[in-house]
Parts: C-alpha cells; sequence; structure tokens
C-alpha cells in the first residue's frame, strides 16, 4: 500500500486537477450559449438567401448552373469540420467515422478532402489522406470571410472537374447532451421549395440568370458558415459534458484517496501503540 505522503499527494494533485476542470465546464457553458445565440443570428441571412435564391430560381427555370447539374462520376470532394482543440468527448472521432463509412459506402473509399478545424485536418494527414486545403485556428467568433478559402477550394476543384460531388460534413448540435454528425451532399444542390414566396414582381438588373450565377456560390458559403458554427455549438456543449463528467469523477477519487488515507493513518497510529505497548509490557517483565 501507498505511504500516507504519497496518498495525499495524489489526493491535492486531483484536487487541483478537479478545480481545473470545474473551471474549464464553467466557461464552456458560457461559450455554449454565445454559440448558441451565434447561430440564431446567422439564420435570418441564410433564411433571406434562400428566399431570394427560390424567387430567382423560379423566374429563371430554363437556366442551368453547373451547380445544378449533377455528373455521372463518383469522385468526392468532402469539406470536413471539426474543432481546432480537443478535450470534447468523442466529437470529433464520430465526424470522421461518419465521413470514412460514407466514403467507403458510396464512392469507393476513395475521397478528397477539405479541412475546416486542427483536428479533422490531423487526422486527414496521419493517415495520409488527399488534402486539398485547410484552414484552422478558427477564432471562437468565426466570420464569413474566415471559412470563405475553404470553400471556394473546394469550389474550385468543382469547377476544374476534378471532383464530381462536394460533400459537407460537421457535427450538428441536436442538444446539450446530443450531438450528431452529418454528412450530406453540397454540389450539386437543389433549391430548396417553398411554398409560400413573394407576391411581388421584381426586376433584375441584368438578368436572372447572372443573378442567380452570383447567389448560388453565395448560397455555397453561407451553408460552411452555418455548419461551422453548428459545429462549434456542438464542441462547446461537448466539452462541458467532457469537464462535467471529469470533475464528477475527480471527485469520486478524492472521496476514495480520503477513506484510503484514513485507512493508513488509523493502520499508522494502530502500529505505533502496539510499539509503546509492547515496549511497556517489555519494560515491565524486566
Amino acid at each position: 500500500m501507498a505511504s500516507l505522503r504519497e496518498i495525499r499527494r495524489r489526493k491535492r494533485s486531483i484536487q487541483n486537477m478537479e478545480k481545473i476542470t470545474k473551471a474549464m465546464q464553467v466557461v464552456s457553458a458560457t461559450r455554449l450559449r454565445r454559440a448558441q445565440q451565434a447561430v440564431q443570428r446567422a439564420r435570418p441571412y441564410a433564411e433571406k438567401m434562400r428566399e431570394v435564391l427560390q424567387v430567382t430560381a423560379k423566374i429563371a427555370t430554363s437556366f442551368r448552373h453547373p451547380y445544378l447539374i449533377g455528373r455521372e462520376g463518383d469522385r468526392a470532394l468532402v469539406i470536413v469540420i471539426t474543432s481546432d482543440r480537443g478535450l470534447c468527448g468523442p466529437l470529433n472521432t464520430n465526424t470522421m467515422r461518419a465521413v470514412n463509412r460514407y466514403v467507403l459506402q458510396n464512392h469507393g473509399g476513395r475521397a478528397r478532402y477539405v479541412a475546416i478545424g486542427r483536428k479533422g485536418r490531423d487526422f486527414l494527414v496521419r493517415f495520409r489522406r488527399d488534402l486539398v486545403a485547410e484552414v484552422v485556428n478558427l477564432p471562437s467568433h468565426p466570420r464569413f470571410a474566415d471559412v470563405q478559402p475553404a470553400v471556394r477550394a473546394a469550389l474550385e476543384e468543382y469547377d476544374q472537374e476534378r471532383a464530381d460531388v462536394v460533400l459537407l460534413a460537421y457535427a450538428r448540435w441536436v442538444t446539450t447532451l446530443r450531438q450528431e454528425p452529418v454528412v450530406r451532399p453540397l454540389v450539386p444542390m437543389e433549391i430548396p421549395e417553398a411554398e409560400d414566396l413573394p407576391a411581388a414582381d421584381y426586376e433584375y438588373e441584368p438578368d436572372p440568370e447572372t443573378v442567380l450565377s452570383e447567389l448560388l456560390p453565395r448560397y455555397i458559403e453561407s451553408q460552411v458558415y452555418e455548419a461551422v458554427l453548428e459545429n462549434q455549438a456542438s464542441e462547446q456543449s461537448a466539452r462541458m459534458i467532457a469537464m462535467q463528467n471529469a470533475t464528477q469523477a475527480a471527485g469520486d477519487l478524492v472521496k476514495e484517496l480520503r477513506s484510503t488515507e484514513n485507512k493508513v493513518r488509523q493502520q499508522s497510529i494502530t502500529s505505533e501503540l502496539m510499539d509503546i505497548v509492547g515496549g511497556a509490557a517489555a519494560v515491565s517483565g524486566r
């Protein structure tokens, strides 16, 4: 059994670790609220962009943009969104597993990748995947411009016909306790249908086809940006739960060590008393 000094040293170390995990849990809870607010703030822009796209596509019915036309090949390019930091449980691992499973089932296990986030980048480099571009170390409040380089790199691969489909992979926030990995097609895209469109008659300059050509890349960028915000909310939620579990585990271990400490101290006291009693008996026996 370990000595009393070693047990006390280990208990102090775990208590310090418990304080750290508790602080990280509080920080993640605060950042989770901010990430949820960022997702909510981005939704009006995405909804308005979707509405304008639907109205324009309804007018330019004969126009077929390359981003709207499917291709026969199965060459895939995947935009993988992960976190830049760890300590968030199996969040990033689940996303990468979902990507590997999807690529294996639908594209024969062959794909090229654009990584947003250091964890996904490191995974792709470690397993020697074909990495086209990377965007890492995103700020805690990413801007639209922070995501554009990754989207442009992916669209350039599609424009140059080096990819037949562009996929988007990220962790979708469902609840605080639940985050789901999502892998879905991004290009070629299907313009969502809407039941209630504005009755106003818009005038387009120069023409609806040109406006639609400019809107489609912006809409794809907004989809990726919204996925980045969603992934950040999932990251903070997963980290908060992981730190909560770590804090609870540290508290339980401290209780066990405190019990062990008491037992060792009691044994030490009993041993000392036995020595005293034995010495006293030896002296009196003389």
